[in-house]
Order: C-alpha cells, then structure tokens, then sequence
C-alpha cells in the first residue's frame, strides 16, 4: 500500500496497531486483526488488533492495580505528565492531521483544527490537576469540624467515537489522569489510529517518569460488545464514559445500572438552528456552514433542523444554496477539498434515505441531494426547502452535509419546533434582540446554546445535553467533576 498521499511511510511504519496494556504494546489475544481503510478511496490503511474479552480483561488488570499508585502520584506530577504530552501533540501535528483525514475522512484544514481542539483539553486538564477543591469548617451545631475532600473515582472505561478520535480520545483521558483516575480506553473501530498513536505519547511520557504503566490501557475491536459487557459487570470498574448515539448509550447504561457506575454519556443531538427575522443573514449564513458543515456534517453539534423566521425564509435559503454551491467534494487529503467523505457505505444510505423522504413528502432539493456511486463514500451538501415538520430531515438526527429549511411563524411557534424532539446537546440562534435571546437561553431546551454564532465547543466550557442527548459534561471544570467522589469526614 502506498501511504504517500495520506500517511508518510515512516508514520505507517511507526503507527501503533497492537492493543496497550499495562505499558506494553502487543497483538490481540490469538493475533486476530481488522482492517481500518480510507472512507475517500475505499484502500486498507493498515490492520489493527481485534481485541477481545481476554484483551479487556488484561487492561481492567492493569488499571486496577496502578489505580493506587496513580492516585498517590501529586497532582503536580499528573500535571507533568499531562503538560508534556500536550507539547507532544503540536509537535506532531501533522502526523496526527494526517491519520485523522486517512481514518475518517475530513479535509486536513478541519484535522489540523481537531488537533488543536483536541490538545486544548490535555492543557486545560494539566492545569486543572491541582485543583481538586474541598473544604473544611466548624460544625454549625458544634462539636466537630465538617471536612469535604475529593477523590477519583477510579479505574475508567472510556469509549470513544470515530468522528473525533483525538479530541474525543483527549476529552475523556485528561480529567480522568488529572482527577487520578486510571483508564481503559476502547477507540472506535472505523478510526482507531489517531487513538492508538495519542495513547502511545502517554504511555512514553508515563515510562519516562518511572509512573504506574498500567494507567492507560487501550483495546481496540471490531466486537465492542463483546468486549464491554464483561468489563462493566467487573466490580472493579467504577466509572464509564461513552460518546456515541443514544440507542448504544442506553444499553450500556443498563449494564451499568447493575454495577452502579458513575457513567457520562455523550449520546445524539436533533439541533435546531433558528433565524429570526431580525437577524443578520450574512452572519447566520456563515455560522450556519460552521453549524453543519465540519466534518460533512457527521458531528453530534451539527446543525440538523434550520428553523426560520417565514418573512426571511427565502432569503435565507438562498443564501444557504449560494453558500453550500461553493463547497469542494473529494478526499480530504487533496488541496481545496471543503467536504470530505461520509464514513462508509451505510452512512451514505441512510443519508440518501433521509432526502429521498424529504422529497416524497413535499420538500424540494434546491441543491445537491444526488451523488454518482463510485469509488469512495460521498455526498454532496444538499439543500431542502419546503420540509415538511415530520419528516425524517426534521425528526431525526442526519449524520450528513443536509439542510433541511422548515418555516415558522413566532417566537412561540419557533421554541415549540426547537423543543419538539427528545434530544437537547445544542442549539443555535440568531437574532439582534437582546430580551430575545435571553428568553432563548432559558426556555431552550439543550445543554449549549449558541447565540449568533455556530461554534460553542471550548476545551474549557462543560460540554453535554439534556433529555436523550446524555447524562453528565465533559470539558471545562465539570469536566474533573466527572471523575471525582466526594467524601465527607466528620472530624
């Protein structure tokens, strides 16, 4: 296989494919493998190791047993050890670009940005580290002294998604190694490189220290359910995230109901995306094509129902149409290319299922929403006007570069659109009206809003949704408070 347009050939020769336990990186147990390919050319990458229930349980092993001398390790020091892998990250920036758009598709220009997105969460945690905040105080009855400390929770299972391997990866290692917890980490298995060569920079960063190698683990495979059920029923795992859809997420929440994990759950997004008739078109324009365009619109913030103000609907969609025409098709590794591949071929019907719903119902495609099959999983940004509001563009969630327009009439009208659904991650708004946007920002139902503007994601701010969209944040300090107990002593 050539890498020369995708990954150089030292990084393939160098790129981590076994599993990582305990600080040593090996085949699957029965050294079985599967193949992770390029969604833009259909061409195997590299084969991984398909771990299994043996390879979980090896990882649990070692998690559990540096969970105590990891959290004796001083904040300070997981402090180091995060700040030095943050350096590493930027370092290899393009190396990690490079496999993000080989893996998953985007255009490097958006991988280069999930690098650095992805790095502002393993310096935010570093700083974070030593701020395990607790209290002491006199007993307001008398008698005794109330002390409040933290505590980590404990050995973790992180399950990550394939849409952002690093950030994903970076959100859920760093406050759980800050807060000193230990991790079992299992990447998605449509794009687990970036992953895997993330958890070796910990893993040297950790040996170099002379610091418990079991603290990260990492178990790539093909059959996660196979590999998690066992993992969740094991006493000694005390916590579980998961970044995923909601279906996935509500199974596993049963199976950590037995155990009473801490669980986080990051689950699927409806977002509606409102334009008043106040607002600036140009500037909803273009957070609109931030809203929904990253990564082709396969994120769990895209913008998935475009709700606007009647008086400015046609208008508006022009605009979109304008903007959505301008858009390049292709591999993400090539010059110029805006939109990259969907993952894989099921992605892409499901894509085509949606508009085709659409259009039977009454919208009209005013660009896009056809695609010739051939080599690669594409589709074109596609633009629906005319939606009617129960079809499949608006009821449910579209992992694809579509926009579908569904017009309202008032304030009261716009809020029962934005709330008519069972998820709340985000959602966005434009308008020039102050006392409008504040009535928004309490009556919306979601964990984000975004108010003129179509990013919300910061390393340092909570992300997570409300309703069927998750349990739990990630990012910003109530990201560490994910990973902590709190114990109270009666002194």
């Amino acid at each position: 296989m050539d890498f020369s347009s995708v990954i150089s050939p030292t990084l393939a020769a160098h790129a981590p494919t076994g599993v990582l336990v305990d600080g040593r990186w090996s085949p699957a147990a029965g050294s079985s493998t599967f193949e992770v390919t390029n969604p833009a050319t259909e061409d195997v990458l590299l084969d991984v190791a398909d771990g299994s229930p043996e390879d979980g349980a090896r990882a649990l092993d070692a998690a559990a047993a540096a969970a105590a001398p990891w959290r004796r390790t001083p904040p300070r020091t997981r402090a180091d050890v995060l700040h030095a892998v943050f350096r590493r990250i930027v370092t290899h920036t393009d190396d990690l670009a490079a496999l993000i758009t080989a893996e998953g598709g985007k255009p490097l220009a958006e991988a280069r940005a999930e690098v650095a997105y992805g790095a502002e969460f393993v310096r935010w945690y570093a700083e974070q580290a030593v701020r395990h905040d607790g209290s002491v105080r006199a007993a307001p009855a008398g008698g005794g002294t109330q002390i409040v400390q933290r505590r980590p929770v404990g050995p973790s299972l992180l399950i990550t998604p394939w849409n952002f391997p690093l950030a994903m990866a970076t959100r859920k290692i760093a406050p759980a190694l800050a807060a000193g917890c230990t991790v079992v980490v299992k990447p998605s298995s449509l794009a687990p490189l970036t992953t895997l060569y993330v958890a070796e920079m910990f893993r040297a960063e950790l040996e170099a220290r002379g610091l418990p190698a079991g603290t990260v683990n990492v178990v790539p495979t093909s059959a996660s359910a196979r590999l998690t059920a066992p993992l969740l029923a094991d006493p000694r795992l005390r916590k579980l995230s998961f970044t995923g859809s909601t279906g996935v997420g509500q199974s596993l929440l049963r199976d950590a109901a037995a155990g009473v994990l801490r669980t986080s759950m990051e689950l699927g997004g409806n977002a509606p995306f409102l334009v008043f008739e106040d607002a600036d078109l140009d500037d909803a324009v273009q957070g609109a094509m931030a809203a929904k365009m990253r990564n082709a619109g396969q994120t769990c913030v895209a913008a998935n129902r475009f709700l606007v103000h009647s008086s400015v609907a046609d208008d508006f969609t022009d605009r979109l149409v304008v903007a959505f025409e301008q858009q390049v098709v292709g591999d993400g590794a090539e010059a110029g290319v805006t939109v990259g591949p969907l993952i894989d071929a099921g992605a892409v019907d499901s894509v085509e299922g949606v508009v085709a719903d659409a259009v039977d119902r009454g919208a009209q495609v005013r660009t896009g929403g056809s695609w010739p099959r051939g080599r690669g999983h594409f589709y074109p940004p596609t633009v629906l006007a005319g939606v009617p509001r129960d079809a499949l563009a608006v009821t449910d969630e579209t992992f694809g570069p579509v926009a579908p327009v569904v017009t309202f009439d008032d304030d009261e009208d716009a809020l029962a659109l934005a709330n008519g659904t069972e998820h709340g991650l985000v959602a966005y708004a434009y308008t020039r009206d102050v006392g409008r946007a504040l009535v928004l920002s309490r009556e919306i139902e979601a964990g984000m809003i975004g108010i003129n503007r179509g990013i919300v994601s910061d390393a340092s701010a909570p992300f997570g949704g409300v309703k069927h969209s998750g349990i739990g944040r990630e990012g910003g300090e109530a990201g560490l408070e994910e990973y902590l107990e709190t114990v109270y002593v009666a002194l």
